[in-house]
């Protein structure tokens, strides 16, 4: 398995901290269950998690993500997308979205399919040639940029022909539509082994080059259980599986056996968090137990150019959901964005992407285009 270096250096021992010690995390958890606007337990330090305040550090001074950069995946929106134009007054179909979303101010959009109603222009699916120079024409009209898709992954490895072909025409499609990346939503893998991040390392070492042929930047993006630890020591299971653990998180490992010039990250930047809430501490190869607190932003920092895209959302404590955090609007929870982009700095190269999974309502037909006005707002209200 070849080991890359990125641009900015790795560090070797992969080990993360916060660099505060046990007791004040320990002191902060008590705060956050007593006020709820602290972290959770061994969850985020007030590094990252603040009391909430519209834009998270509105006032004077330079934006900390440029108006050309503001973006939102369009799954936030998905019951718009989705809706039958004939039944409402409400934006319904990818146009009519577009343009809504370019009034509140957006520049970027990534999208989650081509799917939407089949009573919308240009009817249900629109994962064509033909369709996607449709959308690209919508995109222009109202002067938005498609930055990325959450699409196919061949599931085949080695490549069949078909799965081949079909991302073949998925990298078309993204050119058509003016895309510097493309990825998918979900995990390389979602096993724990080495070994089985070995072999996803190769397929997307893979892809990564059919990709960069294409002329487009390859992205995974991550969900809590990709930060989690790896196994890759100690005693052996009944299955010849290791049961213990380096301390190297399981994308921090992805990150050193991937080439840096064709395979990239996004960082859902919510789910990072919940895995520093979730994954604090594991059982070494010599058995001993060890903490090792996660860190999103410094992550990012060691592999610079490797996270070129981000999933902006917030969260409010919830320390009895298992996941320490639940999902809100950008800007009204406890997750310090303003914190957050001042570290990882590079705000002409990052992208990031609103996201709220939550958005839609059954019972608020307008509340994720709502939402996405508030965080298009708390995004533009960020400053340094």
């Amino acid at each position: 398995m070849t080991v890359y270096n990125d641009e900015s250096g790795t560090d070797g021992a992969l080990r993360r901290s916060l660099g505060v010690s046990r007791r004040r995390f320990l002191s902060t958890c008590t705060a956050a269950a007593a006020t709820a606007i602290a972290a959770p337990a061994f969850g985020a330090s007030p590094a990252f998690a603040q009391p909430a305040s519209k834009g998270h550090g509105q006032g004077h001074g330079q934006d900390l993500v440029p108006a050309s950069k503001r973006g939102i995946i369009l799954y936030t929106v998905r019951d718009a997308t989705g809706r039958d134009p004939l039944s409402t007054d409400l934006p319904s179909g990818f146009r009519e979205v577009f343009k809504e979303l370019a009034r509140y101010g957006y520049k970027q959009v990534e999208f989650a399919g081509y799917g939407q109603h089949a009573n919308a222009p240009g009817g249900s699916n629109l994962e064509t040639v033909e369709g996607a120079k449709l959308l690209r024409s919508w995109l222009d009209d109202y002067g938005l940029r498609a930055q990325g898709n959450h699409g196919f992954i061949p599931s085949s490895w080695p490549l069949n022909q078909s799965d081949l072909d079909q991302f073949k025409r998925t990298l078309e499609i993204a050119n058509i539509l003016g895309m510097d990346h493309m990825g998918t939503g979900g995990d390389p893998t979602g096993s724990a082994y080495r070994a089985d991040w070995d072999v996803a390392a190769d397929k997307w070492n893979a892809l990564g080059q059919i990709a960069h042929r294409a002329g487009i930047k390859l992205y995974t993006h991550n969900h809590d259980a990709a930060y989690g630890f790896l196994l890759d020591g100690g005693p052996l299971d009944a299955q010849g599986r290791p049961t213990r653990s380096s301390g190297i998180r399981k994308l921090e490992y992805f990150l050193t056996v991937t080439d840096p010039k064709t395979v990239w990250l996004e960082m859902d930047i919510f789910w990072a968090h919940v895995a520093q809430y979730k994954f604090h501490t594991y059982t070494a190869h010599d058995g001993s137990q060890q903490e090792n607190i996660f860190d999103p932003a410094a992550l990012v920092r060691r592999n610079n150019k490797r996270y070129p895209l981000f999933h902006a959302k917030d969260g409010v404590v919830n320390t009895t959901s298992g996941q320490g955090y639940d999902m809100v609007p950008f800007g009204t929870g406890v997750i310090d964005y303003r914190t957050f982009f001042s570290r990882v700095g590079e705000k002409n190269y990052r992208n990031p992407m609103i996201e709220q999974d939550n958005a839609p309502s059954s019972t608020d037909l307008a509340q994720s285009l709502k939402h996405a006005r508030i965080g298009y707002d708390n995004m533009a209200a960020l400053r340094k």
